[in-house]
């Protein structure tokens, strides 16, 4: 097995970034979701509500995240001064607005009153306690750090669909190539290059699957979301890639050796 291609994606529910490799900080992928977006009441905003997000690009420069909104140009997300405390799914956060171009601008392609908001390193979200026993943190991810998806399993969904679909419906961090269709459901413990990753849930997925990543329409026909659900429904949910942490900062490439170290 071997790493088949990277992502990161600097702003949750914005496009992601395909990367020939990652360094890895406390919060996961270095850059990874340390930007969200939110709405008047502070609550996260993504594509399951707002579709239309999948075209928002993001690109890095330096430190920084550039955002390019379809009709209104090229924005660079900058730190406020001003501090909010945002919602993300049942944690709050503390986190600091972005200067106003940016926002209001997506506010404009939205035609919803918006807001980009940054973690600073000075806040701590924690990985669910319920799966990882160690106080490890997250930044705006759904919850853990890291998304481990298997490329054969893409190919067995997509023997099943009229219409194939991307790997970048899933929005993994870590596509791995050279494996047997959902045997990731059984890794626990992965050697990726040097660097070693706790598989600690299955990663349920959500209709945001169903929305395509160019257009940034949903499907009417809900696929692969309605496909997946006939056979990979769990007590965890329709479940498609494993959620992970990492053991240690350090770096990840596309070609690197993936090793099962699963015991048990």
């Amino acid at each position: 097995m071997r790493v088949h291609s990277l992502y990161i994606y600097p702003v949750k529910s914005l496009a992601g970034i395909p990367v020939p490799f990652f360094d890895m900080d406390d919060f996961g992928p270095a850059g990874d979701r340390r930007w969200m977006i939110v709405d008047s009441d502070q609550r996260f905003v993504t594509q399951r509500d707002y579709p239309m997000l999948a075209r928002v690009h993001t690109a890095l420069e330096g430190d920084y995240v550039r955002v390019s909104i379809p009709g209104e140009g090229d924005y660079l997300l900058l730190p406020g001064e001003e501090e909010a405390r945002v919602l993300v799914w049942r944690d709050w956060v503390k986190a600091v607005y972005s200067t106003a171009e940016a926002s209001e601008a997506l506010s404009r392609f939205c035609g919803v009153d918006f807001r980009f908001v940054y973690m600073p390193d000075t806040s701590f979200r924690r990985v669910d306690a319920g799966r990882v026993t160690e106080e490890r943190r997250v930044s705006f991810a759904d919850g853990f750090p890291f998304l481990v998806t298997n490329l054969a399993s893409l190919d067995e969904l997509n023997s099943r669909l009229e219409t194939p679909v991307e790997i970048r419906r899933f929005r993994p961090n870590i596509v791995v190539e050279g494996a047997t269709a959902w045997s990731e459901d059984d890794w626990r413990q992965l050697m990726i290059g040097e660097q070693a990753f706790s598989l600690v849930k299955p990663c349920s997925r959500c209709v945001m699957t169903t929305v395509d990543p160019d257009t940034g329409v949903k499907g009417s026909d809900l696929q692969p979301l309605r496909t997946l659900g006939q056979y990979r429904r769990t007590v965890d949910g329709v479940i498609f890639g494993m959620n992970a942490i990492h053991e240690a900062p350090g770096t990840v490439r596309v070609g690197d050796p993936v090793i099962n170290r699963t015991t048990g």
